[in-house]
């Protein structure tokens, strides 16, 4: 990767004709502000550390714009193209250790163009590389401040709709296999782009669909960081993962969600699912929680004491899951009936004689 970067910043330079010391100008006028993005100076020197984040934002910058415009070389047929090396470099770019701060990757994009005529912003370019995680179809018209932020934001409700939050965490919700015990029924939410939207109604509990596969735990993660490094009161993609870590403690939790569609396992083991989930909030403090899923606590844990709704849940799991044995469930009651009957018409004919 540090040819291909080097190669693609050589690139870059000639396609957009800038000064390479108009590019070290540019760096050394953010230095001040690029050295405070980090936790201290990565081990080297502020000469050091300018040339390798300039190397990488151009790296970026020209790697988006031939994306954007499917503009490819030769060099990129050799080696760009190959699918596992593509898929490396996009997961590479939304690590949190990784990130290059947005707004030097901004200033670099707008210093190599002319300022007439209309080119895209830098954000689209991102939107555009980033597409496969841009489920809700986001527009740009937010701000962030890095890619990974730019991951989270993806995963978030629209801001004017984001719920408020409670300084409280929830303290327990049960699995998915309790809750299917008290009668709750599981469908998948198709009406929510989101992947936090779950909702609870008339017994009914309704989840997103949720994809599995193997960069799952590294893309939370980093989320689950990021949050508890720069939102800690805004948690949102904690609290997801919080609820789901309730609903999923085993195996045959994962079961249940499978089988009714909301999880989709790329994993091919549903315990290696139930195993990832109960890992990714090792280590995280939560101080709030959101009020949709604190409403979601707390009409689950009412719906769950209902004594009727436990036993009529449990007559149907055991009794009626199946046409057969609702059949002979019914056929069942009805003998018991009729040989009640003819008991107590026996014994009233006795007492009568």
């Amino acid at each position: 990767m540090e040819r291909c970067k080097r190669v693609y910043f050589k690139q870059f330079v000639a396609r957009t004709k800038i000064k390479l010391e108009d590019l070290i100008g540019l760096m050394e006028e953010v230095e001040p502000r690029l050295h405070l993005s980090y936790w201290d100076n990565l081990g080297m020197n502020k000469e050091k550390l300018v040339k390798v984040i300039l190397v990488d934002a151009c790296f970026i910058v020209e790697l988006f714009w031939r994306f954007f415009y499917a503009e490819w070389t030769d060099y990129d047929l050799d080696t760009m193209s190959k699918p596992w090396l593509s898929t490396n470099i996009r997961l590479d770019l939304l690590l949190l250790e990784n990130q290059v701060p947005f707004f030097l990757l901004e200033k670099v994009y707008k210093a190599s163009f002319p300022p007439q005529g209309h080119i895209p912003s830098f954000l689209e370019l991102s939107i555009k590389y980033s597409e496969h995680y841009n489920t809700q179809e986001l527009e740009p018209n937010f701000t962030i401040s890095h890619f990974t932020d730019l991951l989270r934001t993806f995963n978030l409700q629209p801001s004017n709709t984001l719920p408020q939050r409670y300084y409280q965490h929830i303290s327990r919700i049960q699995s998915a296999t309790e809750l299917l015990e008290a009668g709750v029924t599981f469908q998948v939410n198709h009406t929510s782009k989101c992947k936090l939207g779950l909702h609870f109604s008339r017994g009914c509990l309704r989840i997103p669909e949720i994809e599995i596969v193997d960069t799952t735990e590294i893309l939370y993660l980093n989320m689950v960081a990021l949050e508890q490094c720069h939102y800690p009161y805004s948690s949102y993609i904690t609290d997801y993962i919080s609820v789901m870590d309730f609903l999923i403690n085993t195996k045959n939790d994962v079961d249940i969600l499978v089988q009714k569609k909301i999880v989709v396992n790329r994993l091919g083991d549903n315990d290696a699912v139930a195993k990832l989930c109960n890992s990714l909030l090792k280590n995280v403090s939560i101080v709030s929680t959101n009020s949709l899923y604190f409403d979601l606590h707390t009409g689950l844990d009412a719906f769950c004491k209902n004594w009727w709704r436990k036993r009529k849940a449990t007559l149907k799991r055991d009794y009626c899951n199946t046409t057969w044995r609702t059949l002979a469930t019914f056929a069942a009651i009805v003998i018991l009936f009729l040989t009640l009957v003819q008991a107590v018409t026996s014994v009233w004919q006795v007492v009568t004689s």
